[in-house]
């Protein structure tokens, strides 16, 4: 019996572009979470997470309805740095920026797997998370940035570069300082992350 091998971007794209609907279905629940994650992390509000994300979506069924999607692109590269552009936009018209933090209604941690862990150890990630959750809050706002986009959204430092229109050695040197400035913050504060 042959494993059926679920369909690429690509794939699930042409498909829905030949009017199965439920092929974007299937694109959308697949990117979501990711997508969602780092729209909320740079906004922290739900509603105006929900409302880029939405917007997100409106602008990628136009673009692939319109036959403009170049599919050498990975799809989820691109979408991200459709939601990164719309947050950008956001931060324009707010004219302020924001820090990563906890809510009352959604958490980032809550989104990540922790499988086998017994309560002890659920409460010790919990803690550590909050603790490097609050030291990426005291960093500059290009630093965190960049922090955001490669361990929450899971992006290469290429990918960071071209999203955030800066060369990848900038983006690798603020990754950098981020990590040097955390280790600072620690000292300063004596944090221990077990």
């Amino acid at each position: 019996m042959s494993k059926l091998t679920p369909l690429s971007d690509k794939e699930l794209i042409q498909s829905y572009l030949d009017g199965n609907e439920k092929s974007f279905e299937i694109l959308l629940n697949r990117h979501r979470e990711k997508i969602y994650t780092s729209i909320y992390l740079f906004v922290k509000d739900r509603d105006q997470a929900d409302d880029i994300f939405q917007e997100v979506f409106i602008k990628i069924i136009k673009t692939l309805r319109k036959g403009k999607y170049n599919h050498e692109g990975k799809f989820l590269q691109w979408a991200m740095r459709i939601s990164y552009n719309l947050c950008v936009d956001h931060f324009r018209r707010a004219k302020r920026r924001t820090k990563v933090s906890p809510t009352e209604t959604f958490d980032i941690f809550d989104v990540l797997e922790h499988k086998d862990d017994n309560m002890e150890q659920k409460i010790m990630k919990s803690q550590t998370h909050d603790k490097v959750r609050h030291l990426v809050d005291m960093l500059p706002d290009e630093q965190r940035e960049v922090v955001i986009l490669r361990h929450y959204a899971d992006m290469s430092f290429k990918e960071i570069a071209a999203l955030t229109n800066v060369s990848i050695n900038t983006a690798l040197g603020r990754m950098r300082y981020a990590l040097i400035n955390i280790r600072k913050l620690m000292e300063e504060k004596n944090i221990v992350l077990q």
